[in-house]
């Protein structure tokens, strides 16, 4: 299996990072993309693929966090982006949510980072909540870019219009929850072919384990929920979203080390 998106980079692991990777590995994961949110995150995150055999790296900025965006970090990400271990862009977006940052200075944040996605002719993965629209429209200006919506949780709908580009979907522990009823039926509706399996650790850890710090270890239960639902076998759906990851992040095109 592949965990499409993780953050081991993430304060939470600081103690036992070597064991958490040790029972991914025992669970079957043995590729984990570790996604960037701000400058310091995306350092450690080539730091640990370095480190780890099986680890890769995203870099970018996290809509949160859009408000400390400047050209100097752009530099710098863009520098990042030089190590053969770093797939993507990324997690760029918006978020009307929290708000942390002004919607207009996210939107500019979001095009910034896409428009440097385009210039490398790398991937990109998306964090979008309460944004559905305004994500798709700024996408619209990108049709060249290949996205990744991260965490998906719009609707069916929307589902569709962003498939119109071609764009990738991941899903994570959210879609085992029990009252999850109206995620679950986007998720049927959505093409195994276009779908990544993700943990988003340490948060959104599946039931049963839901409100602990989640690890990649538990990206099986995910698997396991995902083929319930889409009436499929635990081996198609590792078959697939191994394939659909590798595709994404174009790893058919890359060495391990």
């Amino acid at each position: 299996m592949i965990d499409s998106h993780a953050h081991l980079n993430d304060p939470a692991f600081a103690e036992d990072l070597a064991e958490v990777i040790k029972r991914a590995k025992a669970e079957g994961v043995e590729t984990i993309i570790n996604v960037g949110y701000d400058l310091k995150s995306s350092r450690r995150g080539v730091d640990l693929a370095e480190q780890f055999p099986g680890l890769w790296a995203v870099v970018g900025l996290h809509p949160h966090d859009a408000k400390d965006w400047t050209e100097d970090l752009r530099d710098q990400i863009k520098e990042l982006t030089k190590h053969p271990k770093v797939l993507a862009i990324g997690e760029a977006g918006l978020d009307y949510h929290y708000d942390h940052s002004p919607r207009e200075v996210q939107r500019t944040v979001f095009r910034e980072q896409l428009a440097l996605a385009r210039e490398l002719q790398m991937p990109l993965v998306i964090h979008s909540r309460e944004a559905a629209q305004d994500t798709l429209d700024i996408l619209g200006e990108f049709p060249d870019v290949p996205c990744l919506l991260h965490c998906y949780s719009g609707s069916l709908e929307m589902a569709r219009a962003y498939g119109k580009f071609g764009h990738y979907f991941s899903f994570g522990g959210p879609i085992t929850f029990n009252n999850a009823h109206k995620l679950r039926d986007v998720v049927a509706g959505i093409p195994l072919e276009r779908i990544l399996l993700e943990t988003d650790c340490p948060y959104l850890s599946p039931h049963p384990f839901r409100g602990k710090r989640n690890e990649p270890a538990r990206l099986g239960l995910v698997a396991e929920k995902l083929a319930e639902i889409h009436g499929c076998t635990f081996d198609d759906v590792v078959r697939q979203t191994v394939e659909n990851t590798r595709a994404f992040f174009r790893l058919v095109d890359k060495e391990d080390s």
